[in-house]
């Protein structure tokens, strides 16, 4: 009897769970599924573009007519409504102004900084639609090589300038600081400036300058 007991084979021991098992097969048929889908939306992507195609469409931009008052100036542009104000005045004028620059395109350098009714925005953060019926003012708009105003002339006799990129976002800044604060201290100043950044580490003369023009303001 125990040699026949011991002839007999042994079960061995599974080591498959169930619920390991139905867990494995709802992965491969979710996996499954999202392969179709991936599949579907290509083959209709596919599609669409070989319809455009056949028939020569193009993608439709609806551009929007505004009006922007810009350096005592009623300018008409047509821009898309994600144009940001900043392309709006650089590439979408007839006659573009070029003082605000493009660097950062973030909000952080303020190369781009204007004047909306009078106080220091980032250009490159506003929608150029959402600057209609306010007044913008760029650096163009404060003075002209041959009439600068006090802040311009500043910046040129105490060389307040390097590459010049950041120096029409700090003429602007400074400005209309000036005009809040005609008398302020140079800790008032640096912190007035706080939004601008200078490359070039011409700080100590942009401060200078603009303790400068308040003298002369």
């Amino acid at each position: 009897m125990a040699d026949e007991q011991d002839k007999k084979p042994l079960k061995k021991k599974s080591n498959h769970d169930p619920g390991r098992r139905r867990f494995l097969k709802g992965v491969g048929i979710a996996g499954a599924g999202a392969a179709l889908v991936d599949h579907l939306t290509l083959s209709t992507d596919a599609k669409t573009e070989s319809a455009t195609a056949d028939t020569g469409a193009k993608p439709v931009t609806r551009n929007v007519n505004i009006i922007l008052d810009v350096n005592g100036q009623k300018r008409t542009v047509s821009v898309e409504p994600r144009t940001t104000l900043l392309n709006a005045l650089r590439n979408n004028l007839d006659k573009p102004l070029t003082g605000p620059k493009l660097v950062c395109d973030m909000g952080t350098c303020g190369a781009c900084t204007v004047l909306m009714d009078g106080k220091p925005v980032y250009s490159c953060l506003v929608l150029a639609v959402d600057a209609v019926g306010k007044k913008l003012t760029t650096v163009e708009g404060l003075g002209t090589p041959e009439s600068m105003n006090s802040v311009q002339a500043a910046f040129v006799e105490h060389d307040a300038l390097m590459c010049g990129f950041c120096t029409p976002g700090f003429v602007t800044t400074i400005s209309a600081y000036l005009k809040k604060n005609p008398n302020p201290t140079l800790e008032e100043v640096r912190e007035a400036c706080k939004g601008n950044f200078c490359r070039c580490g011409t700080y100590p003369r942009v401060f200078e300058a603009a303790l400068a023009a308040a003298k002369k303001s």
